[in-house]
């Protein structure tokens, strides 16, 4: 038996009969399963979605509809750029395999639609409809119940989740479950008035009022919409920003700015019409030198060499150095949840948390759209109370000075962008407006064609002084959030470039230091063994982890050492006490994994993606440090919860339902991997492995782990109800895709 079955349990902590271990030659890659759970002759194999193919397509469809039509676009134009260049569209025919990239959900929605004016209104005193005559809406309480909706739900015993949760619901006459909080009375006149009813105890357990009640209570995060539509008309001062790339650029010094913008000589030949007007040329030694920015911010704020030289007295310090901002903890004990695309959504993380997530991070957020004011990437933002709260520390735990744990909470955001000013920007916007951060963490490793090759992502793995620019602005601007970072080892296979990339991170490049800025301050950075063309074939390299981790310790050593020298940085460009945290990821998929990367590897912690995904208890196994063998009732009980986090997240309306049940299908897609432990002839079980066709222990265990789409339907709908009758479900690969065809 190998490390770790000795620790089996099932969920109640009873003690469990080891495996026996079988001498059976496995097919690589595949799970060890039991003979009598095993189906010999099985009616298809089990089609499992590849992991390159589920990143890429989820990405499509997540954030706002309106984030969604602009990938559409910019892929629009690139096909268009590559048809010019002569490259073929169908070249690439290989590497999408089974990918969806456009995927599609259908509609789901009530047949009439009720006003929002009579939505939370009694039947005779109804609000307010700003459209009058002219709205197209239904204002006939009675008329929309009998044919606008969906009849009630009867699942959760016909009561409303998030009625019986807060004492009051936030959809009113539209909730499946309105049936559970209106009534009918008698007026004085002797009428039947219907309305709807609150439960003022509820309420009152869940700190809501009737001031407060209409607002998104244990929420945090909350941008008010009047925000977002001055974002969206450019009407939000971000002059702090524009400053800092003024500054910074001074700093830099006319020769480290000369090579960060990629002079080159440009023949003296007449200006073409169609350049970029944008671009600025200096004359110097008979030739003429572009000195335009490729990074260089819309508003042309990065001046000439010229000008640079001009204003080199214009210093001004940064509001917060990196040693001024909060200070964070990173150990054993704090198992993180990935930044997860379209899955870390809040539903779900607030179910992580409560199996034992001590950090959580938002879906990637690109800048664009939020500086944009665009809904559904500040959607991402939204966190749920439970992550507010500190993440657990011990008592001997090392800390680094001046770590108040008290200060300290579990969620962070991540976010993408291609340009120094775009950076700069964001996080002075998120600090402005969702101070409640643990952190904010640049993205530096998507491997997704879009980000890529817009230049974010995994690109910026290319462009390292750029990416160091990227970062020390985002630190000068995030007010007292620190700045972290998530890299690969590199993009391309058997070329890891992380190991620079960390180097100057920790230490700052040489032509930062040459202008006297020391290291870009940064207060963590995680590393996923993996390269951006190696995607999510083959196993993480935890070798090159435990190296860089090596690596980072000793230049933190030596840079210790410089003290009182010429080469001593700069305290106060000095996070956490001088202090970079270094965390792992990559198929940690068990406690034992957990433990032997802290063991050989030497992180200062382990961030975990899909494997919270298959098993979302892996951070209580992390913390029991044993196996679970949770039982097809429990895992259930954990899809309940999600729907319930769900409804009260998105709404207990059609509208609401239909969105639970796209992410739960996303989520179960994942899911349906994990094979029971109690039926593995062998421990530990490894992520990228792949069962032959078995059965449970019993009916809902074999449910529960059918990668048919059609099982996944069936178990949405025992919390859910039927699905709408135009709803649709395209997965992320296309043997799963499903459509209803019979009428919800």
């Amino acid at each position: 038996m190998e490390n770790g079955s000795e620790n089996l349990t099932n969920g109640s902590g009873e003690s469990q009969a080891e495996p026996v271990q079988r001498q059976d030659n496995w097919s690589k890659g595949e799970v060890a399963i039991k003979a009598e759970y095993l189906l010999r002759k099985p009616a298809a194999a089990p089609s499992y979605p590849d992991d390159d193919a589920a990143e890429e397509s989820t990405y499509l469809d997540s954030g706002a509809k309106a984030k969604e039509r602009l990938d559409a676009a910019r892929e629009s134009r690139n096909d268009k750029k590559s048809a010019k260049k002569g490259w073929n569209k169908n070249d690439r025919k290989k590497n999408d395999g089974g990918q969806n990239k456009s995927r599609g959900f259908g509609s789901w929605g009530d047949k009439i639609q009720l006003c929002n004016s009579r939505a939370l209104s009694p039947e005779f005193s109804p609000g307010e409809c700003r459209f009058g005559d002219k709205c197209k809406m239904c204002h006939d309480i009675r008329k929309y119940l009998a044919e606008g909706k969906l009849e009630d739900l009867e699942t959760f015993g016909k009561i409303c989740p998030v009625w019986n949760t807060k004492g009051y619901c936030g959809v009113g006459w539209k909730c499946r479950f309105v049936g559970s909080h209106s009534t009918e009375r008698e007026t004085e006149d002797g009428r039947k008035e219907l309305i709807l009813v609150d439960d003022p105890e509820r309420m009152a357990k869940y700190g809501l009022t009737e001031e407060n009640k209409k607002e998104e209570a244990g929420v945090y995060n909350v941008v008010p919409m009047q925000v977002k539509i001055e974002l969206s008309r450019k009407r939000v001062d971000t002059k702090d920003a524009d400053a800092y790339t003024n500054w910074v650029t001074n700093q830099w010094g006319v020769e480290a700015v000369k090579r960060h913008n990629k002079v080159k000589v440009v023949p003296e030949t007449k200006p073409d019409t169609e350049t970029n007007t944008e671009h600025e040329e200096k004359e110097e030694g008979g030739v003429r030198i572009d000195t335009q920015m490729d990074d260089a911010p819309e508003d042309g704020t990065a001046g000439s060499v010229n000008e640079i030289e001009d204003n080199r007295a214009q210093f001004t310090d940064p509001p917060l150095f990196p040693s001024e901002k909060r200070r964070l903890y990173y150990g054993p004990e704090t198992p993180s949840l990935a930044p997860l695309t379209t899955q870390g959504n809040l539903p779900f993380r607030r179910l992580c948390v409560g199996l034992g997530a001590q950090i959580t991070w938002s879906e990637m957020a690109m800048g664009l759209p939020l500086i944009n004011g665009e809904k559904g990437e500040w959607a991402l933002m939204r966190a749920h109370e439970s992550e507010m709260a500190p993440p657990r520390v011990i008592s001997n735990s090392p800390v680094v000075a001046g770590y108040d744990n008290s200060k300290d909470m579990k969620f962070g955001a991540q976010v993408s962008a291609n340009k120094p000013w775009l950076a700069y920007k964001t996080a002075s916007i998120l600090a402005r407006y969702t101070p409640k951060l643990r952190a904010i963490d640049l993205n530096c490793g998507c491997p997704i064609d879009l980000v890529y090759k817009q230049g974010a992502g995994s690109a910026l793995l290319d462009a390292p002084s750029k990416l160091e620019k990227m970062l020390r602005g985002m630190n000068a601007l995030s007010g007292e959030i620190p700045i972290t970072a998530k890299i690969r080892m590199g993009t391309r296979d058997n070329n890891p470039t992380a190991d620079s990339i960390a180097k100057r991170l920790v230490l700052g490049g040489s032509d930062a230091r040459e202008a006297g800025l020391g290291p870009c301050g940064i207060a963590a950075l995680t590393l996923h063994g993996r390269s951006r063309q190696q995607r999510y074939t083959r196993s993480a390299d935890w070798g090159y982890i435990a190296d860089i981790s090596a690596l980072i310790k000793s230049l933190q050593k030596s840079q210790d050492q410089a003290t009182d020298t010429i080469r001593e940085a700069d305290g106060r460009n000095l996070p956490n006490g001088g202090k970079v945290y270094f965390i792992g990821n990559g198929d940690c998929y068990s406690h034992v994994d957990y433990n032997d990367h802290f063991a050989n590897a030497n992180v200062d912690g382990v961030m975990i993606a899909r494997g919270a995904l298959i098993k979302p208890w892996i951070f209580e196994e992390i913390e029991h440090n044993q196996y679970l063998d949770k039982s097809s009732s429990q895992r259930l009980e954990y899809i309940e919860k999600f729907c319930k986090f769900g409804m009260e997240v998105w709404g207990s309306d059609e509208v609401g339902l239909g969105t639970t049940r796209r992410f739960l299908l996303e989520w179960l897609s994942f899911s349906c991997r994990y094979v029971p432990l109690g039926i593995l002839e062998r421990l530990p079980p490894k992520i990228n492995e792949r069962p032959p066709v078995y059965q449970g222990r019993d009916e809902l265990e074999t449910l529960l782990g059918s990668p048919d789409h059609r099982d996944w339907i069936k178990i949405s709908e025992m919390f859910l109800g039927p699905a709408h009758k135009d709803f649709r479900f395209t997965p992320k690969h296309k043997s799963n895709s499903f459509e209803i065809d019979a009428e919800g």
